[in-house]
């Protein structure tokens, strides 16, 4: 004769918030998370109706996970309208993501991959601005016999390389001045701007185009595309390249490998934590 199973179940029974018992905690937990996004998408603050209605939640809700929230320093309620905004433990929480930062880790996969796809080899170029140079960091070298090998450590002038370029179009025009005005525009191949207004003029495109080109500007007979990687606050500290012989990036070559570039720059900007610089 068979016998009943009195194994226990979990209770399954409806909360009224529309969750239940068995699984209401990670569903607050997964809602408290939204209610954070959503806060510091409104950096003046966001009211408890208007946050309510945009994650579609009733007030009671909303107000009971808030006040958890702000019991344990993540959110606060300011001013005489009572808006709600991100506390300082949720500030100090997201810092520690700053901190275990590493540039060189994170970009690694999407060199070999942007080296893979292209066939010449990717450098990962990060901005020493105590020297106004760039200076390549990581590298994935392509299979080819004749290909460029720059050393890790090795520094470029920002006006003669790809790198160094698309750093100074993302700078402002006040910032871009000082620059030059320290650096200069030393000659080295035939092929170097060494006039203010003409570098202007391609800062100009690199903007529009979203990557920069260099051809044989340091050295004869190598050509280079890069684009920038941008910080949190939205800041070129780096930038991802690839760099070749001119007769293997010839110039119907040179708007592929800048998508290229482009895209995996803005991979590591998000890998990063960063955000890309807006269009002015």
């Amino acid at each position: 004769m068979a016998k009943a199973d009195s194994t226990p179940r979990p209770s399954t029974r409806k909360r009224a918030d529309g969750g239940s018992a068995s699984t209401g905690q990670v569903q607050s937990l997964t809602r408290g998370l939204v209610l954070l996004e959503r806060i510091a998408e409104a950096p003046a603050g966001i009211m408890l109706t208007d946050l309510s209605m945009q994650v579609g939640l009733p007030n009671s809700t909303t107000h009971r996970l808030l006040s958890t929230m702000q019991q344990m320093g993540f959110v606060q309620q300011t001013g005489d309208l009572g808006l709600w905004s991100i506390g300082v433990r949720a500030f100090t929480v997201g810092s520690g993501f700053l901190g275990s930062r590493d540039l060189s880790t994170l970009a690694m996969p999407v060199l070999r991959r942007t080296m893979e796809a292209a066939g010449e080899t990717s450098n990962l170029v990060v901005f020493d601005t105590d020297a106004w140079q760039s200076v390549v960091v990581g590298q994935v070298q392509c299979r080819e016999l004749m290909r460029m090998l720059a050393p890790i450590g090795g520094r470029l002038p920002l006006h003669a390389s790809a790198a160094g370029k698309a750093f100074l179009a993302a700078q402002d025009a006040e910032h871009l001045n000082r620059i030059l005005q320290k650096t200069g525009l030393p000659h080295y191949t035939e092929h170097t701007i060494t006039t203010p207004a003409l570098l202007k003029e391609q800062l100009v495109r690199i903007q529009q185009q979203g990557f920069a080109f260099d051809d044989g500007e340091h050295a004869l007979g190598l050509r280079c595309v890069a684009s920038c990687i941008y910080d949190e606050s939205s800041q070129a500290f780096a930038a991802i390249s690839v760099s070749g012989p001119k007769s293997r990036i010839p110039d119907e070559r040179v708007t592929h490998l800048g998508s290229l570039v482009m895209q995996a720059a803005s991979e590591i900007t998000q890998h990063y934590g960063g955000k890309p610089r807006k269009s002015s």
